[in-house]
């Protein structure tokens, strides 16, 4: 975890300069593409500031007011970095369509050594991250997203070397354009994915159904229903759901809900489980029984029981 930390560190202070160097060079030669990069840069830069974030705050305990740590704090950030992102984009598309109508003189030569150091640099954080993305998400999506900066720099530099050779001053405003638009679907993409976790929306890459299979699947377990699915913050999903069992000891019940809370972690990834048991079926015909209360909920029940008495037990 400290390497981890470290790397994330490393590379976030060499973006950190890559953006200073960038947006100081887009004024200095007049190139939109270059601050269009820039913007770019800043993206990645929220994106590392994040990851190493998450990070940091993972090793943060609970407190009495806030039982769930602090992981909501990244998911409000990025929301309001999306929403921040698409002025940005606003900007760069409307001073593109102003150059395209009436080019600007850029220094092409300047610019093309701004954007190779920025080249550079990208490639530099892109190896030290590289080295240490497997088996850790947040430092994997860090990676993805500096080498898609590095990635646009070889645009910014092709077009300075078009500029270069032929004077073909539009091509910046072009460039500039193209690179708003990524930036833009970078933003959507943000501002979607924590407006999902804010909804507690189901976890992207997770099932309600296939997750309440698996647990129907385990010996002991009738049914299954009022299951809930959200993320609290990157890498911490949480489930809730009542299990319907037969009539039994508290200890051998106990069995079957690790057994349960076991299966969930091992084929799904979530960790924080709460689990209710009851003695009887939610009374509903066939396989589904379908809860009323919850925007995302999945709720199956493989058998049809006779009615009576029933118990919860509240486990987590």
């Amino acid at each position: 975890m400290n390497y981890a930390k470290q790397r994330l560190l490393w590379a976030l202070v060499l973006t950190g300069l890559i953006l200073t160097v960038e947006i100081a060079g887009g004024f200095w030669t007049r190139s939109l593409a270059l601050l269009s990069d820039a913007s770019h840069v800043f993206l990645d830069f929220l994106a590392l500031g994040m990851s190493y974030l998450a990070l940091r705050l993972a090793s943060l305990p609970p407190d009495d007011r806030h039982t769930y740590g602090f992981h909501r704090l990244q998911v409000l950030a990025a929301l309001a970095n999306g929403a921040t992102l698409l002025l940005v984009v606003f900007g760069i598309l409307r001073e593109a369509w102003e150059r395209l109508r009436n080019p600007e003189v850029v220094l092409a030569g300047p610019m093309l050594l701004v954007a190779t150091v920025g080249l550079g640099a990208n490639l530099l954080a892109a190896i030290l991250l590289r080295e240490h993305d497997h088996g850790d998400l947040n430092v994997r999506s860090a990676f993805l997203h500096v080498l898609g900066d590095a990635l646009s720099s070889v645009g910014v530099i092709a077009g300075g070397l078009v500029m270069l050779w032929t004077g073909w001053f539009w091509v910046d405003p072009l460039i500039g354009a193209l690179i708003g638009i990524v930036i833009l679907v970078g933003a959507g993409r943000v501002l979607r994915e924590a407006t999902h976790i804010l909804l507690e929306g189901i976890p992207a890459g997770l099932n309600a159904s296939k997750v309440a299979e698996a647990i129907l699947q385990v010996p002991g377990v009738h049914g299954v229903h009022d299951l809930h699915i959200w993320t609290i913050g990157p890498n911490y999903t949480a489930l809730s759901a009542h299990i319907v069992l037969a009539d039994q000891a508290l200890s051998q019940a106990q069995k079957i809900m690790e057994e349960v809370k076991h299966s969930l972690a091992s084929k799904f990834g979530i960790e924080h489980t709460t689990l209710q048991v009851e003695c009887e079926s939610c009374g509903q015909e066939g396989i589904m029984c379908v809860g009323l209360n919850h925007a995302h909920q999945a709720s199956i029940g493989n058998r049809r029981r006779n009615s009576g008495d029933s118990g919860g037990i509240g486990h987590s």
